[in-house]
């Protein structure tokens, strides 16, 4: 049995948020059937989604086929309203903080995250203590808040308060960058979400964040960390060669920071997967899958369960042992 750490909900059905938080353009759902949504934004359809995003029922079904014990459900990203007014986005964060736990209706299996406005540190820290006493074990957010990157001191204030409260961190990629190169064939989540990451670790690193907050912060990033893994040799080459741009705000080099990140493992294949475990560590990669999304795992953990290179306490740790530790819950 294993331990989700990255999946979403959506509720079926919110109010009318115009009337509910200010402004328009919201989004909106339609329902087509018992089985079939449609997450609306004005007129335009953004994702269609059925009982698995909101029915704790079928996700528990699932995750008996699966081997899931226990999910983090989190946010759908389009939901964060971080370029609204604070006041509305934090109204909005109410509602749908609420809704996440009159869904999930305090199932054990389900480890429900919140989402803050993150736009505002101080309406942030005050949304996310609000729904941990509500029930909320963690907090999703965003790569950033528009040009803000996770260096802004805003966000590491917000950060330093998830220390300090020992609230677990999710980050997950979110409005990426579009045009007419970008938008064929999904290729805003095949190449952009992997760069969003990639750049919100360099902000973490370079933008000295890392050394502004405790080591015991417990911060996970989606999709494998993105491309990190991948390029840390070059980040690592570039941070000596050329110091003088590289370098930032960090003390220290790229590779003396790789303690402080842990990631999901949704890479999909053995080879990628081993390379989180030989770049990060056996402690620092997590079982995940962004369900229930159709560019997520399934059946979840499968990657790990299959990488022959894993001893099996290896394999107890990525499957277990290191989100009950991400979660401070014990096995």
């Amino acid at each position: 049995m294993a331990v989700d750490v990255h999946t979403h909900l959506v509720p079926k059905g919110w109010p009318d948020l115009a009337v509910a938080c200010g402004g328009d353009g919201w989004p909106w759902l339609r329902i087509d059937s018992e089985r079939a949504a449609m997450i609306m934004i004005g007129s335009s359809e953004f994702r269609p989604i059925g009982p698995q995003a909101w029915d704790p029922g079928t996700r528990a079904e699932d995750m008996d086929a699966d081997g899931i014990d226990l999910q983090v459900v989190s946010p759908t990203p389009v939901f964060f309203g971080y370029e609204r007014p604070a006041a509305q986005a934090v109204k909005l964060a109410e509602i749908f903080n609420d809704l996440t736990l009159e869904t999930l209706a305090g199932d054990e299996r389900f480890v429900p995250f919140c989402q803050v406005p993150l736009q505002d540190p101080d309406l942030a820290c005050a949304e996310l203590d609000r729904a941990r006493a509500a029930g909320h074990a963690g907090v999703e957010i965003g790569n950033h808040v528009g040009d803000k990157d996770l260096d802004d001191a805003g966000i590491v204030a917000f950060l330093n308060h998830c220390a300090e409260t020992g609230t677990p961190v999710l980050v997950h990629p979110w409005d990426m960058p579009g045009g007419p190169r970008l938008d064929r064939w999904m290729a805003r989540w095949l190449t952009g979400m992997p760069a969003e990451t990639h750049l919100s670790l360099l902000a973490m690193i370079l933008g000295g964040a890392f050394d502004r907050l405790p080591p015991d912060l417990k911060i996970c990033f989606a999709h494998g960390g993105g491309s990190f893994a991948f390029w840390l040799g070059r980040l690592e080459n570039a941070w000596h060669r050329r110091g003088d741009i590289v370098r930032g705000c960090s003390e220290h080099p790229p590779s003396a920071y790789l303690d402080r990140i842990l990631v999901d493992t949704v890479v999909f294949e053995s080879a990628p997967l081993r390379l989180l475990v030989d770049t990060l560590g056996e402690d620092r990669v997590l079982v995940g899958s962004d369900y229930p999304y159709p560019l997520g795992e399934r059946p979840v953990g499968e990657v790990v369960r299959k990488a022959g290179f894993l001893t099996a306490e290896q394999q107890h740790k990525l499957l277990t042992a290191n989100a009950h530790r991400y979660l401070g819950r014990s096995e």
